[in-house]
């Protein structure tokens, strides 16, 4: 497994600690967290901290950090990806998927993209 997530501060505690139970070696971290942005950290922030520590973003954000990417891609930067959650999985859909996703891809699949989950099927 090469992806690492972190979770956007306004994510349910659920979701990374039911991900930390269910596949103790993907790596999971949240906002606050030891060696992560500070809970209040802005978005673009978090966006420079995923660059340089390779982590995907998962977040709530669907109105916002569309923008945030724009102008983070403007400045020549980089992101492993943004995985947005969708609000009609249940919350054991959601860790299939992200659990599936993080054993699946290729380390740079989802650079610089937004993903809606869940991801379409073909």
């Amino acid at each position: 497994m090469t992806l690492k997530y972190l979770m956007d501060e306004n994510v349910d505690p659920v979701y990374f600690k039911q991900l930390r139970r269910r596949k103790p070696d993907l790596v999971v971290w949240a906002v606050g967290e030891p060696s992560t942005p500070l809970k209040g950290t802005l978005d673009p922030d978090i966006l420079i901290w995923c660059e340089v520590n390779n982590f995907i973003l998962v977040t709530n954000n669907r109105t916002s950090m569309p923008v945030h990417l724009i102008d983070h891609l403007k400045e020549n930067r980089h992101i492993p990806g943004i995985f947005i959650l969708n609000t009609g999985m249940s919350i054991g859909e959601t860790l299939d998927e992200l659990i599936l996703i993080a054993e699946c891809s290729f380390e740079t699949e989802y650079q610089d993209q937004i993903i809606h989950l869940p991801i379409p099927k073909d």
